[in-house]
């Protein structure tokens, strides 16, 4: 199978009904929580793209959990457009949560990151480059995650309709097996009316909407 035919099984796979219902699946995580930490909210670590795909998840998860997030993003393109996405993010945890979330941000290597995707300069976005990235990026938050006692992590990711949250689930699921302390938390943010109350909280606040995900190539 060539890689346009594997494309378009992927692509047919992705319209099948047969699919993990992963919110239903977090919700039943959440429920088993007070049974699993009596004395505490357990700590989640939170990878957040943008204040977009960030505000609905922290809302959903903040009875439940205490929340860290991580911006660990250099894919994003160019140095502006992260830096006004992290600024955006900073305003609303001040505004929205009285910086009692915190935030940790990773180095920004754009250049050295945009080399590391070049390999798929030519494919769909959602296909085998972005796959990449999005195990790059949780690889390397999950594992800041394990190393400093967190006992959950997830990415806001699976709020986006343009992503695939079965893949992102999957890879989330995957890269738990590397580590020990920390589990991973399976998540579909974009159910449940997750797209209304995201552009419910946006308004509210003015958040900026940005127009692509972040790397040149979903730039141009």
């Amino acid at each position: 199978m060539n890689d346009q035919e594997e494309y378009i099984e992927y692509i047919k796979g992705r319209k099948s009904s047969f699919k993990r219902n992963f919110y239903k699946e977090s919700l039943k995580e959440i429920e088993s929580l007070k049974e699993k930490f009596p004395d505490r909210k357990p700590r989640i670590l939170l990878h957040a793209c943008c204040v977009v795909c960030a505000c609905w998840p922290m809302d959903f998860l903040a009875d439940a959990f205490d929340i860290t997030l991580i911006y660990n993003n250099p894919n994003i393109w160019p140095k502006e457009e992260y830096d006004h996405r992290l600024s955006e993010l900073k305003r609303y945890l001040h505004e929205r949560w009285n910086d009692q979330i915190g935030l940790i941000v990773t180095e920004y290597n754009g250049q050295e990151y945009m080399d590391s995707l070049a390999f798929g300069k030519d494919d769909p976005e959602g296909w085998k480059r972005c796959f990449f990235c999005y195990e790059k990026r949780m690889d390397e938050a999950f594992r800041y995650a394990d190393e400093n006692g967190f006992d959950y992590f997830t990415t806001v990711m699976t709020f986006s309709r343009q992503k695939d949250s079965q893949k992102l689930n999957e890879i989330g699921l995957k890269l738990q097996q590397k580590y020990q302390n920390t589990k991973y938390f399976v998540s579909d943010f974009k159910k449940a009316d997750g797209q209304r109350r995201s552009n419910e909280i946006c308004d509210a606040y003015n958040l900026y909407k940005q127009n692509y995900c972040g790397c040149i190539f979903s730039f141009r």
